[in-house]
């Protein structure tokens, strides 16, 4: 079985039923399934392998015809007991999700790229178990959002084959009759603390959280904290022995891509005559973000940014990763080249990868999916959607910035519509109260708001033969006047009535140099034919971006290939199109020393 790994990282937990694999399918194109109510008795005349959509090779279809309803149904075998409950799990589906159990209506959820959870207790059989999921993708709804995905079948330009359906791990949980719903831990570097906050699903009497941190198999501390109508929130001294003081002074137990230290955590619920109840694991990372002085700043210190674009698309998968090895891939492809993050682009990712990400050590710059429209609807599922994602991918030191809006997608009058404007500035406020830990971007890319990185993109460095072109493009990315002054696109950088408040700039797109290794048909911004010509085009380019007294970073377009894009360091089956040390050479060859109250970074 593919994805078999256990699928939430942040909340691990023992007894739990994977339920990939092989499902029953059917196309409901005339849309009778509700009505015929097929949850309950019908023929489905295909199987599909689970979680891959019914687009992607490895779901045993690869059908890139588009049908907006489909349906799943597979038998499980489940041996009940009492006083313990049973949850069901959806990665995620996209987009609109109906799920019965045995028959009855269990769960609805809107929203393609978040996680779900539905508490089946009441439905679940002693026995064997017939389990039905709906799924609704309408592709002409301009509301949803939808991303990178195309509406029509054969994907092009930069937009790529449309998922539908479960695309993410589904997985059963059998946990006790209380037992821990939410669990947010905060890391406070300036203090040496941790904040843990928690939420049981019922209050029963006098309970507390048990918890015990180690680092790196150390005891650090452990204790109990009463629960209070069923919630806690304290902080714990990490440095409250002196022998972990001593033994792990700055970096030694900070999180960073060069250091990626990790605190592990168990936690158990006890009732007041010390009987535990539920348990699970966990972990942090003592990690800081913020901005000041024009500069971002990494626990306290400057720290520049070198992300690679990353669209999350696999050749057999499309946007699920075939193996959990897949993540691992990646991340060790794009360290081994020089590059200490990505910016995920138009896509949220799948839990495992982000698990790897801390683990390994790896920026995130988190990116949910657009709208391709303004309207109503647009704005309400975004944000909803955005709220799913923030609880869902809190805990990770890895995420270090989220940004809502990319490219005036879905609000494509910003530079002057006063609403839309508006919306940037929700969002960008949103996101601070629910989560003060990250920066935010206003809307990567230009016509900007309120935002805590300026994120330029900028494309036009041409071809060799264009030093017209190229010299326009050093001389507009050299300082900060001219970045803000003579925008690359036909949008200003900032939209009406807002400007640069003194926030660090960082070019988050560029390059995107199109290599044809495959003979397929494809496209990139510019274009080489040989091996030695696109590591001189990446040193060209790279140039530009080194000799700017201003950029804080950048994020290169891109790690790899994506269907017919040809502009990936790495085709699309993660190959590599040249010597990655050589671009590992080009990427390592910038420091830039800082002098801040004497002492240089």
């Amino acid at each position: 079985m593919k994805r078999n790994e256990y699928p939430r990282p942040q909340l691990v937990r023992s007894e739990w039923t994977n339920l990939n694999g092989t499902w029953q399918f059917a196309f409901d194109d005339e849309n009778v399934g509700q009505e015929e109510k097929w949850y309950q008795e019908h023929d489905y005349e295909q199987v599909i392998q689970v979680p891959f959509a019914y687009q992607a090779q490895l779901s045993g279809i690869g059908s890139r015809e588009n049908h907006e309803r489909v349906w799943y149904k597979r038998e499980f075998t489940q041996k009940t007991q009492a006083n313990k409950k049973y949850l069901l799990h959806f990665g995620a589906v996209d987009y609109f999700t109906d799920v019965f159990l045995n028959g009855q209506h269990v769960c609805h959820h809107a929203g393609g790229h978040t996680s779900f959870t539905v508490d089946i207790t009441a439905q679940i059989l002693d026995g064997i178990n017939d389990l039905v999921v709906y799924a609704f993708d309408p592709l002409k709804d301009e509301s949803l959002p939808r991303g990178k995905q195309f509406w029509e079948e054969e994907s092009r330009s930069i937009w790529y084959t449309n998922t539908t359906g479960i695309w993410q791990t589904v997985w059963l949980e059998e946990v006790n009759d209380c037992y821990l719903e939410r669990l947010q831990l905060t890391p406070l570097l300036d203090a040496g603390k941790v904040n843990i906050k928690a939420a049981l699903n019922q209050s029963q009497g006098q309970q507390s959280l048990g918890y015990r941190i180690t680092f790196k198999e150390e005891l650090i501390a452990e204790g109990k904290n009463r629960f209070a109508s069923g919630k806690t929130d304290f902080s714990v001294d990490l440095f409250a022995e002196m022998i972990f003081r001593h033994n792990h002074h700055g970096d030694g137990y900070s999180w960073s891509p060069e250091t990626p230290n990790l605190f592990d955590v168990v936690l158990w619920v006890e009732d007041e005559a010390g009987q535990v109840g539920d348990q699970a694991t966990s972990y942090f990372g003592l990690r800081k973000i913020h901005q000041e002085n024009g500069m971002v700043y990494l626990n306290n210190k400057p720290y520049y940014q070198k992300l690679v674009l990353d669209q999350g698309y696999w050749p057999e998968g499309l946007l699920t990763a075939p193996t959990d090895e897949d993540f691992v891939k990646d991340i060790q492809l794009a360290k081994e080249m020089g590059f200490n993050g990505c910016r995920k682009h138009q896509k949220m990712e799948d839990p495992r990868f982000l698990y790897w990400a801390d683990t390994l050590g790896y920026l995130v710059w988190g990116e949910c999916a657009s709208a391709p429209f303004y309207t109503t609807n647009a704005v309400n599922r975004l944000m909803a959607e955005w709220a799913e994602v923030v609880e869902r991918d809190y805990n990770h030191p890895c995420i270090v910035t989220w940004v809502p809006l990319n490219e005036s997608w879905g609000i494509p009058d910003i530079q002057r519509n006063r609403q839309q404007q508006h919306f940037s500035q929700t969002m960008y406020h949103y996101l601070h109260a629910i989560d003060p830990t990250r920066l935010v971007i206003s809307n990567d890319g230009w016509a900007m708001t309120e935002t805590d990185i300026c994120a330029i993109h900028n494309y036009a460095h041409g071809r060799e033969d264009e030093e017209q072109k190229y010299h326009y493009f050093v001389e507009n990315l050299k300082t900060k006047e001219q970045i803000l002054g003579a925008p690359s696109t036909a949008w200003n950088i900032y939209a009406d009535g807002f400007c640069n408040q003194g926030e660090p700039v960082l070019l988050t797109e560029f390059g995107g140099i199109g290599f044809d290794v495959s003979g397929q048909p494809g496209w990139g911004y510019t274009s080489v034919e040989t091996e030695a010509e696109y590591i001189k085009d990446y040193q060209r380019i790279m140039e530009a971006v080194y000799a700017s007294e201003i950029l804080w970073g950048y994020c290169y377009t891109q790690l790899t290939d994506v269907e017919q894009e040809i502009n990936g360091i790495l085709t699309y089956d993660r190959q590599p199109k040249c010597d990655l040390a050589a671009i590992k050479a080009i990427n390592d060859a910038y420091h830039r020393p800082i002098i801040l109250n004497k002492k240089e970074y």
